[in-house]
């Protein structure tokens, strides 16, 4: 069977990874953790081709245990056990590692069961996702196992790789192919974080190079990368980390990260979800520092609609752009959320009675009064002195809160 490049060229030590520095580095927790012999139960999770497996591999040479792979979206538990033979005999006479590639796509039964094995110690589990693993693995096998995040690869540790990778090429079928730093910076773009997908691109293009001038070009490259670059799926992290990043960047004023945001939503065609965020935004964060915000925006949002890809992108670039530069208020989503709480706890229950229909005894009628407003309780007697709502210091609230504050003479 052919070796796959990306397995050919897999590191065999720490030293030999790169990115995640933060973990395998000379002072990465991991690293530290396998160093001081103490190998317990972990979870990795982090996008594709970021050394999950590759570190897997690593802490199975070092701790002399015996390594055994199952990919959960295949395996089944008659799998697992025959793992769990293994433990009697000589082959898992160091103990069994067990990599459990794609933990999400086990079920809570299947899971449990790895419990048994995972608490007498039988087997060392070592699972790993691209998925949150505090949405998707079950809570007992979290609270017993030490959880590591993989983050995307930087451009120039992957062309690290990639330069390694494109030696052993060479070696191998006695070429003289190059590569210019040019070329080398799209190869590691073009894998936005995944070294695997670099690796990838890097053997099609050296292949046509060989057949050719020997020479990787970023021609050559863009004629066979995509141009929606990145790892983008519509029921996973990734998405909902843009749509973060997108509110945070709004909610921090800053236009340009927020368009950058919004631009790689709509390259993977995900409109809709777009639409919806900045509504919300209008709403959470700029609020009633500008409440014209949310009728501009739902205006920008039903035009996008309208025109669909791509020109729908232009109103939803003015609707992020002006919520940016737009000044900022969150008083009245946290006056939701401190009223909240207070249900919550059961507070509350009993409404006033001059509030209750149908004959309203004992309520005044505020039209009637000077200035339309006359003192009166609202809340419920057990939370009549509640104070939810809070001004905030942007100039639209701090004028209501001077006319009020004439009105009810304070």
């Amino acid at each position: 069977m052919i070796q796959p490049l990306a397995d050919k060229v897999r590191p065999h030590g720490f030293d030999e990874m790169v990115g995640q520095e933060h973990l395998v580095g000379k002072n990465g927790v991991l690293r530290r953790m396998v160093d001081s012999g103490h190998i317990t139960n972990m979870i990795f999770f982090g996008p594709p081709g970021t050394g999950k497996t590759t570190a897997a591999n690593i802490i199975a040479e070092r701790s002399g245990m015996t390594l055994r792979k199952l990919n959960a979206t295949t395996a089944s538990l008659a799998d697992v056990k025959e793992v769990i033979e293994e433990t009697g005999t000589l082959l898992g006479g160091d103990g069994i590692l067990l990599y459990l590639d794609e933990i999400q796509y086990f079920n809570k039964k299947q899971q449990q069961s790895l419990l048994e094995y995972i608490e007498d110690g039988r087997i060392t589990l070592i699972a790993s996702t691209t998925e949150n693993p505090y949405f998707y693995v079950y809570n007992a096998i979290i609270s017993r196992s030490a959880v590591f995040e993989f983050r995307p690869v930087s451009h120039g540790e992957i062309k690290r790789a990639l330069e390694r990778t494109l030696a052993v090429l060479n070696k191998d079928e006695n070429t003289n192919v190059t590569c210019p730093d040019d070329a080398f910076d799209a190869l590691s773009g073009a894998g936005a974080g995944d070294v695997r997908r670099s690796i990838g691109l890097l053997e099609n293009a050296f292949y046509l190079a060989a057949a050719g001038d020997c020479n990787i070009t970023t021609e050559l490259i863009r004629s066979f990368t995509p141009k929606v670059l990145g790892s983008f799926d519509r029921a996973g992290d990734v998405h909902y980390d843009l749509l973060s990043c997108l509110q945070k960047s709004i909610r921090g004023s800053d236009p340009d990260a927020a368009v950058f945001y919004l631009a790689k939503l709509l390259e993977g065609g995900d409109l809709v979800s777009a639409c919806r965020r900045l509504q919300v935004i209008a709403s959470e964060d700029i609020g009633l520092a500008y409440p014209m915000a949310a009728v501009i925006t739902r205006a920008c949002v039903e035009s996008a609609r309208e025109l669909g890809l791509p020109e729908g992108r232009i109103p939803l670039a003015n609707a992020a752009v002006m919520l940016a530069t737009a000044p900022k208020s969150n008083s009245a989503y946290t006056a939701l959320a401190k009223a909240n709480e207070d249900i919550a706890q059961g507070r509350g229950q009993n409404v006033p009675t001059h509030l209750r229909s149908p004959n309203f005894v004992g309520y005044k009628y505020p039209h009637e009064y000077a200035n339309h407003w006359t003192a009166q309780q609202y809340l419920p007697d057990e939370l009549k002195n509640a104070h939810y709502y809070e001004y905030g210091d942007n100039k639209t609230e701090q004028a209501a809160k001077a006319y009020w504050d004439n009105i009810k003479k304070k």
